[in-house]
């Protein structure tokens, strides 16, 4: 019988959540869902697929695994800058939670120190483990501005994060120039005007 178990969703709220099954017992439902289809799993370019299918499904929700604790692992470090600290075009590859088809784009992180600073690849760290679960782009670009802000205790983060949505482009209206666009902004990015300005106008250089 699967267990129930509590998880946190997105690093905040506790929900409701089935305990993991093995990368075996996930490609039974892979091969089940092929002969849905109307495929044979026996064929030979799809003999191995439902376990392939399994283990690539395991790594792209990874995230679920993933604590902020144990990914920042300490890498903190003091610094009397008060200066933006910008990473542009961080790649992000995630799942909607609609479809579970490929959301593909990229991430701007910005942030104003307040004594301290997080190690560079530590943040495009933070992008990929929330990246790497089921969910829509709006949650993910507040739940990554939330975790920089909560792990440095900033002054302030701004967060844009830009995707094509594979569930808009392969089905549905089919539009395959769409794109969307998120930001949030916490602390100085939200309260100060010119902050909010300087984050943006250093982004659009980069295009």
């Amino acid at each position: 019988m699967t267990k129930t178990v509590t998880k946190i969703a997105g690093g905040k709220e506790p929900v409701e959540a089935h305990e993991p099954m093995s990368a075996d017992e996930l490609a039974e439902h892979y091969r089940l869902m092929l002969e849905g289809l109307g495929e044979d799993p026996g064929r030979e370019g799809l003999q191995g697929t439902p376990l392939r299918a399994a283990k690539a499904m395991q790594y792209l929700t990874s995230g679920y695994h993933q604590s902020l604790e144990e990914l920042v692992n300490g890498a903190l470090f003091a610094s009397d800058s008060d200066e933006m600290v910008l990473v542009k075009d961080i790649e992000l590859y995630s799942l909607c939670e609609h479809h579970l088809l490929p959301i593909i784009g990229k991430c701007h992180v910005a942030y104003i120190p307040d004594g301290k600073v997080i190690g560079l690849s530590k943040i495009a760290r933070i992008v990929d483990m929330f990246a790497r679960r089921l969910q829509i782009q709006e949650s993910l670009t507040r739940e990554i501005a939330q975790a920089v802000m909560d792990v440095t205790g900033a002054r302030g983060v701004g967060v844009v994060a830009e995707a094509r949505h594979m569930c808009m482009m392969m089905r549905g209206v089919e539009k395959q120039n769409s794109a969307m666009l998120t930001s949030v902004m916490l602390g100085n990015f939200r309260d100060d005007a010119r902050t909010r300005s300087e984050f943006l106008e250093l982004i659009r250089r980069s295009h």
